[in-house]
């Protein structure tokens, strides 16, 4: 009986998945983005995270064993001279799995797996936003931040409510309105005597 097991064996013997697993991981270090299914992304996602903390350490004995599990030099190589320095902040959670439907043939729930640090579109929209802070349970925000937040929310409700305004003036009034209908009229019945 496999009660509380959790590991997927993915239908294969140990061998072939590890081939793949390995096979899988090289091509994500060096492409940084690949299609696959949801149960393969969620395996090699605890095989390929302990590798990639172990790159952060540039030195002979994690080159060799980052090696042993990936068995391809050209991905040993990208691992540590590209991703290394990209992941060098980052506390885990080096890849991101977004699911993109089924696939035509069987059905299988189909996903892409990325490294998160290699999504452009998504570090600018990072970096827009203001760096965390960590919050004690005590006290939450210091009252200076609050009033610094408000501050800032009433500087935009005023720039919003000045535009708007703006926006209005710029509008004809609806005597203005009537009048040029009135004008349009009378024009378009001299045009028909004629």
């Amino acid at each position: 009986m496999r009660h509380g097991k959790k590991f997927n064996h993915l239908g294969r013997k140990t061998a072939h998945r590890a081939s793949m697993l390995s096979n899988m991981a090289s091509s994500l270090i060096i492409h940084k983005r690949i299609n696959t299914t949801v149960a393969k992304a969620k395996a090699l996602r605890k095989y390929v995270e302990p590798i990639l903390t172990k790159s952060k350490a540039d030195n002979t004995n994690s080159r060799r064993v980052v090696f042993s599990y990936l068995q391809n030099k050209e991905s040993v190589t990208e691992l540590f001279n590209n991703v290394a320095e990209k992941i060098a902040d980052r506390p885990g959670g080096y890849t991101r799995i977004i699911k993109t439907g089924t696939r035509l043939g069987d059905n299988a729930e189909m996903c892409m797996m990325e490294l998160v640090d290699f999504n452009e579109l998504l570090i600018t929209e990072e970096s827009s936003r203001k760096a965390k802070t960590r919050r004690s349970r005590r006290g939450g925000k210091p009252k200076a931040k609050v009033q610094e937040d408000n501050i800032q929310v009433a500087e935009v409700i005023e720039e919003t409510a000045s535009e708007v305004v703006k926006e209005v003036e710029k509008k004809p009034s609806e005597a203005k309105i009537e009048e040029i209908t009135e004008e349009n009229k009378s024009t378009n019945a001299e045009e028909e005597k004629h």
